[in-house]
């Protein structure tokens, strides 16, 4: 269920990646949203893959980075992720391989690019936001 207003999630990037891989094998877990605490560190992973979805699974990706939440909240699949006042993409869904240490939010774009092919840097903004 998606609220009809919430605040946006911000911080920044942290740790910036440049890793590709064919095949992750990253399984998302059913549920379409996840609460993201202050001082919170997760990492941010992007795909191309089309149709994947929570409950699916997804193959290929690039690593854009790791990010700190400052301002908490909560993030649904089919959020807006901007970085840089530029939108890399939505939400797609999330993996816990590696929690608790930290979660994976699965973006999807239409260019499979690493934080590094973006140009990101440590400090950058990020914002995740409702279309609505």
């Amino acid at each position: 269920m998606k609220p009809y207003k919430k605040r946006s999630v911000s911080g920044r990037i942290v740790v910036v990646l440049g890793s590709r891989l064919e095949d992750r094998g990253l399984r998302l877990i059913e549920v379409t949203s996840r609460a993201l605490c202050e001082k919170e560190i997760h990492e941010l992973i992007i795909t191309d893959e089309v149709n994947a979805k929570p409950g699916g699974g997804v193959d290929r990706v690039a690593y854009l980075g790791f990010m700190e939440v400052q301002v908490g909240g909560v993030v649904y699949v089919g959020d807006k992720v901007v970085l840089n006042n530029r939108c890399v993409g939505v939400i797609l869904g999330f993996d816990e391989t590696h929690m608790p240490n930290h979660m994976n939010i699965v973006i999807g774009a239409k260019e499979l690019k690493s934080g590094v092919e973006l140009k990101i840097n440590v400090e950058d903004p990020i914002l995740m936001m409702s279309e609505a």
